[in-house]
């Protein structure tokens, strides 16, 4: 049995690479919230972000920046 192999050349031509850091923020007793960063490491743009959405959502609009990700979509 083969599994069929998803068609990267369009992502392979421009490889864009991302550092990604998530952590969980301490806001008092009882209380806790997840943190992250994502930075392009080539152009060391940065974002935080607070939930899955706002990180995803940055992924994106990175790629699409670059023409990569026009017939694609990042979901959760």
């Amino acid at each position: 049995m083969t599994e069929a192999v998803p068609d990267l050349s369009e992502f392979q031509a421009r490889p864009q690479s991302f550092i990604v850091r998530i952590w969980r923020e301490d806001l008092g007793p009882g209380q806790a919230e997840w943190r992250g960063l994502v930075q392009h490491v080539l152009s060391h743009e940065a974002r935080y972000c607070r939930d899955w959405a706002t990180l995803l959502a940055y992924l994106q609009e990175m790629l699409e920046a670059d023409g990569q990700s026009s017939n694609s979509s990042i979901s959760a």
